[in-house]
């Protein structure tokens, strides 16, 4: 592997790890993401010259301790100066002082403070642990990138100006926080699962960073039942990771994958949790939420090995119990999808031309449209669709798909 790919890699696999390990230590974001950025800097300066070393995450939150020093000690007050004196005679681990042992957790139930609206928690925790730009967050919420970048920037702020500790909350706390932190996961799952823009249409690091930070959470929450859908919904996604690129780079649809390449081991995992929920649901559990009812309808498209075989009307019956808890046009969209298959492309078509409103800037309403105005015969409405969704689309192995489809459909 080529140096710049490895440190690409390391800068992928390292990053949410040091700057959490600074937040804890330090208990300051601005220091924590300074001094990170600051290691990483020299690692590029560096690591040429001197090679890799074996065990590059520890050199770089060493570094990166020692920037953060620095800069303590370049303060004026007295009293921090102190502070950084103490710090730097002391490499003790931190004492526990609550149920999460887990960095990255740590900083994401801290960045989840209900001191902040819920999109600020999830963006400022999708910026410093998933790495993710700010244009990727935008995407991710459908909001302009500098609405995003100007959201970011007030959450820290306030949490400078509302001096909100970066500490390990409480039993209490997690419980509050917990549906931001939920959203932040799944958001960096998604992401990486199809990448907003960018060459690779895959961004595994997102994905498997994701994974691990869903099963920390089932660890440490095992009776949460949207802790276990979750798991199981990115579970199965990711599943059909082998079969979701075509080798020309193409974007291959569920329908179209073959599902002998589908990683089996995932699925069970998966379907397992899915069976579990349905069994605790009808023990008395509560009601299943949000992620829950994803992972079902995941579990019901992924149980067969034909797509022909596919139960649709089971799939729509679980849509029409998501609306009642996530009405947002995104699952109306999806939920219309179902139809056409149920009640035909004409109804879904209506339903889905009044989501016009809230989704004209959403690649995948105008993908879908086409798909449905081709399927009626309107073939010059769903070039126009086709061209539209080319035109939102940020992943290029989206647009490939896209692109072959309004061709087949010009010819």
């Amino acid at each position: 592997m080529r140096l710049e790919e490895a440190m690409t890699r390391i800068h992928k696999q390292e990053w949410a790890r040091v700057v959490a390990s600074l937040a804890r230590r330090f208990g300051d974001l601005d220091i924590a993401e300074d001094a990170a950025a600051e290691a990483f800097v020299t690692a590029v300066q560096r690591w040429p010259r001197d090679g890799i070393p074996a065990h590059p995450g520890g050199w770089l939150t060493t570094t990166a301790n020692r920037k953060a020093i620095d800069r303590i000690r370049r303060e004026s007050l007295r009293e921090t100066k102190h502070r950084a004196a103490r710090i730097l005679h002391d490499d003790t681990p931190a004492e526990p002082t609550g149920p999460i042992e887990d960095d990255r957790l740590r900083l994401i139930f801290t960045c989840c403070h209900p001191a902040l609206a819920m999109q600020a928690r999830v963006a400022l925790t999708l910026r410093l642990l998933g790495g993710l730009t700010v244009a990727e967050i935008a995407r991710a919420f459908l909001v302009q990138e500098t609405t995003m970048a100007q959201r970011i920037t007030r959450a820290k702020r306030k949490i400078k100006a509302a001096h909100i500790p970066y500490r390990v909350p409480s039993s209490e706390d997690i419980r509050e926080r917990l549906a931001g932190v939920l959203t932040v996961v799944y958001l960096i799952f998604n992401e990486g699962y199809l990448a907003g823009e960018g060459v690779e249409p895959l961004r595994p690091d997102l994905i498997d960073e994701a994974i691990v930070l869903g099963r920390l959470l089932h660890d440490l929450l095992p009776e949460d039942g949207e802790v276990a859908g979750l798991l199981a919904l990115m579970l199965l996604t990711d599943a059909r990771r082998p079969a979701r690129v075509s080798r020309t780079g193409e974007l291959v649809t569920l329908e179209e994958q073959d599902r002998s390449a589908w990683d089996r081991s995932l699925l069970n995992e998966g379907h397992d949790l899915v069976r579990g929920r349905l069994a605790a649901v009808a023990g008395g559990d509560e009601q299943p939420g949000r992620y829950q009812l994803l992972a079902a309808i995941n579990a019901v498209h992924t149980y067969h090995l034909s797509a022909r075989d596919t139960d649709w009307s089971q799939i729509l019956t679980l849509y029409d119990r998501l609306m009642l808890v996530d009405p947002s046009p995104i699952v109306r969209l999806n939920r219309a999808v179902a139809v056409a298959e149920v009640d035909g492309p004409d109804v879904a078509l209506a339903e889905i031309d009044r989501l016009a409103g809230p989704l004209h800037g959403y690649h995948a309403f105008h993908a879908a449209r086409a798909d449905l105005l081709r399927r009626l015969g309107r073939g010059g409405d769903a070039l126009g669709a086709y061209d539209r969704a080319i035109e939102l689309a940020g992943n290029r192995a989206e647009r490939t798909y896209l692109t072959r489809r309004r061709d087949q459909l010009a010819t």
